[in-house]
């Protein structure tokens, strides 16, 4: 585990990016996509001023070796700890291209990406936040793949995103146990592909009567478009959730547990909804830049904040570029 110090009477502010996703191209001097991307991770870091930056996943497309070693250039830039997790286009070169990307942003002094077991992926490792000693938060880092086959009743394959695999079950319980242990009161985890609960969710908590794409993306600007017992929700849903279409039983993992009480992920780009279910935030990460598809509304960085009880909050800290950056 890496241990990270929290200042007393001082919030612990962690950043996170998502899906940055450019090309070797794209990061071309002149490019607006290169351009938009560094000049909304400078503005957000100023803003915020985070303890940790975390990238929840696509920070290039596999095999655009050049685009890695920008990013991690870029984030390695601020002097401030960073951590990545893997996504599916990360992950769609195989392991082999996934380890060569590792090694260039590993190189990076702040960097602090760890491999984990190799038999479940790259990327699956845990950072506590420390005060004055004594642990008070674990945030847990899983990779989630990139594709999975599975056949239907029939007998039909299908090929979907992929989700968590079974030997990171125990990993994650032995981790928690660990945080538990410890003296950790609270754990987040940090992933790319959303897990299957999402659905459910946000089918509960959001209206069906209204014109989803017609909600406004921007913090408090939603209006009445959650049904009752979830007006403590956030964001929108602009598609479908993408996670494996079916239910792999990680959730109940999490509920067994008793101690993970946030779960953030990246991989849809335009939603940003965040769910309170059976106790748990199930939040969407905000993307970051104009990389593969993208909202120009939606586009900045999600803000998590720990207090000295372990506790975690988050906000959407946008970018918008038309307006002063407070």
């Amino acid at each position: 585990m890496i241990v990270l110090q929290k200042q007393k009477n001082k919030k612990f502010t962690i950043l996170n990016f998502s899906d940055p996703q450019l090309s070797d191209a794209e990061w071309k001097e002149g490019r607006a996509e290169g351009i938009l991307l560094r000049e909304t991770v400078t503005a957000m870091i100023n803003k915020v001023q985070p303890d940790l930056i975390t990238v929840s996943g696509d920070l290039a497309w596999a095999g655009n070796y050049e685009s890695y070693a920008n990013l991690a250039d870029l984030l390695d830039s601020f002097g401030i700890p960073w951590a990545p997790v893997f996504g599916n286009h990360d992950n769609q070169g195989g392991p082999e291209a996934v380890a060569k990307a590792a090694d260039i942003m590993k190189e990076r002094a702040t960097c602090l990406l760890e491999q984990g077991d190799p038999a479940m992926g790259y990327g699956n490792y845990v950072i506590g936040i420390e005060e004055e000693g004594k642990l008070i938060h674990g945030i847990i880092l899983m990779d989630s793949h990139d594709r999975k086959e599975w056949t239907d009743a029939a007998g039909n394959t299908h090929n979907d995103w992929a989700d968590l695999e079974p030997n990171q079950f125990p990993w994650y319980r032995a981790q928690v146990d660990m945080l538990k242990a410890k003296g950790a009161k609270e754990s987040s985890l940090l992933m790319h592909i959303p897990l299957y609960t999402y659905r459910p969710a946000i089918e509960a908590a959001l209206r069906s009567d209204i014109d989803r794409s017609a909600v406004s993306p921007y913090n408090g600007e939603q209006g009445d478009c959650w049904n009752p017992g979830f007006e403590s929700s956030f964001g929108v849903m602009y598609e479908g959730v993408s996670s494996f279409p079916l239910e792999n039983g990680f959730f109940d993992e999490i509920l067994a547990a008793d101690h993970t009480k946030t779960v953030l992920c990246g991989h849809d780009h335009v939603n940003t909804f965040g769910v309170y279910w059976q106790g748990v935030l199930l939040a969407f990460t905000l993307k970051t830049g104009s990389g593969c598809y993208w909202d120009p509304r939606i586009t900045g960085g999600t803000v998590m904040t720990i207090d000295s009880d372990g506790r975690m909050e988050i906000e959407h800290c946008f970018y918008r570029p038309d307006q002063p950056q407070k």
